[in-house]
């Protein structure tokens, strides 16, 4: 999947207008010096050997070499623990809201609570990240003050504080806890049709007891799965949340290195991002077979 996602990549830069030479070129290059930078940077070589060339590179953990000639691997060294960072408290607290929100309006089926959770979970999945970013900039920091709109960095490239982590994590939460919500709901409600929490009914246990204790453990798959998904868009809508709150992560690396036609570095920025995604799914796939006892 990533050797696919990769070559995607590689083909998808070539197709863009200019290439990294005429885009890291100075100002008063001749045409003989941008013929030669394109020449060290390999790019007069065919599309295939390239692509080649990085691959072989890649299970040593070698990324390559940027445009500017620096290591790729160096230039993510800070930043791509910064988004991980991001995307681990945002999906935390999805993963937490859609299990309360879903469990609650599924021990209240039909009720006026239940519709307005449902749509308002839709509601904030159809929200685009940036939409809901500029929605909290504008309440949160424009109007109460409450929270800077900017991130600064420590000496270690971190965030300074904690708190400036609270504006990219909702930002990317609530559409996600809205698309996991309804995942736990579905889910919750395809286990209360089966005979054994049928049963936990007529025996007279409590609602709440019925949902944690017998039917949630029924729907985990779909969950887990569900909040699997979540985790390529929690780090697509990094990229974008990063560079509206001036986050130090890999969106605005990825957004320099599109401007500058930096295939190595584009590709190292998703081959990362893809191989945390991956993970991810294969430990939802080990979940699923685990609880419906399939060989994992």
């Amino acid at each position: 999947m990533l050797a696919i996602l990769i070559a995607a990549v590689f083909a998808a830069v070539e197709l863009l207008p200019g290439d990294a030479a005429n885009a890291t070129s100075e100002r008063g290059d001749s045409a003989a010096d941008v013929a030669a930078r394109r020449h060290l940077l390999g790019l007069d070589r065919p599309l295939w050997e390239r692509f080649a060339d990085w691959m072989t590179g890649l299970p040593t953990g070698d990324l390559g070499t940027s445009a500017r000639g620096q290591k790729v691997t160096d230039l993510l060294a800070d930043p791509f623990p910064n988004t991980l960072l991001l995307a681990t408290v945002a999906f935390v607290l999805t993963a937490a809201l859609s299990l309360a929100l879903g469990c609650w309006t599924a021990a209240r089926p039909g009720s006026m609570t239940d519709r307005i959770v449902g749509h308002a979970a839709t509601s904030a999945f159809a929200i685009p990240e940036f939409v809901v970013s500029v929605g909290l900039l504008v309440v949160l920091s424009l109007w109460t003050g409450w929270l800077p709109a900017v991130t600064l960095t420590g000496a270690d490239g971190a965030p300074a504080t904690w708190t400036m982590l609270i504006m990219p994590a909702l930002a990317l939460v609530i559409p996600q806890t809205g698309w996991n919500t309804t995942i736990v709901r579905g889910a919750l409600a395809d286990q209360a049709a089966t005979p054994h929490v049928e049963a936990a009914h007529l025996d007279g246990l409590s609602p709440h007891r019925v949902i944690w204790r017998h039917a949630l453990p029924g729907a985990v798959p779909a969950v887990a799965t569900g909040l699997a998904t979540s985790t390529g868009m929690l780090l697509g809508g990094a990229v974008v949340v990063e560079t509206l709150f001036n986050y130090p992560g890999i969106g605005s690396v990825l957004a320099g290195a599109v401007a500058n036609r930096d295939t190595p570095l584009i590709a190292g920025v998703v081959v990362c991002a893809g191989a945390a995604i991956s993970l991810v799914l294969l430990a939802a796939d080990v979940i699923r077979a685990r609880v419906l006892g399939a060989p994992s």
